[in-house]
This record gives C-alpha cells, sequence and structure tokens, in this order.
C-alpha cells in the first residue's frame, strides 16, 4: 500500500519501515520526533523507551541480538494521525506475530507501541 500525500501518516509510517527493514538506525532515527517513545513487547507490559537516545539504544539492541530476523507487513490502516501495522517476525525456524500502533506528528513517527501475540 502506497500514500500519495508524503505528509500523511501512512507516508511517515513507510519511511520507517523501509529504514527498519534496513537495519539502518540512523535512518529510522531520521523518521522519528526527538521526543519518540517505543514501548517494546517485553513481558508483562512492555519496556517504555523514551527520547531519541533510548530509542536509539533499543534499535541497536534489537538489530544486535537478531541480525537474522525480519519483519513481514501484513496489513497497514491509516486512522488520522494514526497507524496500525499487523506483522509477522521470524527467525530461524520460529515466528511471531503482533500489531504496532504508530502515532505521528509533524511528518515523523512520534509513537511507537508494539504488542504480540502471546
Amino acid at each position: 500500500m502506497s500514500s500519495g500525500n508524503p505528509d500523511s501518516a501512512l507516508a511517515a509510517v513507510q519511511r520507517f519501515q523501509t529504514a527498519f527493514d534496513a537495519q539502518d538506525v540512523d535512518a529510522i532515527m531520521a523518521t522519528m520526533t526527538g521526543d519518540c517513545v517505543f514501548e517494546d513487547t517485553s513481558p508483562p507490559d512492555g519496556r517504555r523507551h523514551v527520547g531519541a537516545d533510548a530509542v536509539r539504544e533499543a534499535w541497536t539492541a534489537l538489530f544486535a541480538g537478531a541480525p537474522d530476523g525480519g519483519f513481514t507487513t501484513e496489513e497497514l490502516i491509516e486512522a488520522g494521525d494514526r497507524v496500525v501495522v499487523r506483522w509477522r517476525y521470524s527467525w530461524g525456524s520460529g515466528h511471531v506475530r503482533g500489531v504496532d500502533v504508530f502515532s505521528v506528528r509533524d511528518g515523523l513517527v512520534a509513537e511507537k507501541l508494539a504488542y504480540v501475540k502471546g
């Protein structure tokens, strides 16, 4: 799915996902606000990473810990300044499925809340 409006929430999330798929932390951070928030899927409620430095550290750790892992987008749903992404994360012979809820502000990802099926 492609958004024709480069300022849309969907377009912002698509830029984020392109950088994320490349595991390019600098490019990911360029798609996020300086006060960004990322909530990961750590049980039971996820760990909250606040601010660019903390979020950068989380991405760096994720990619270092699972360099062969990869996400496949199953569906994108845009709702105003929010985008929901259903995904599948695969590694070796395993996988999990989950959902990310993104909030976008001024064309950048401000928040990414991740949830996984358990």
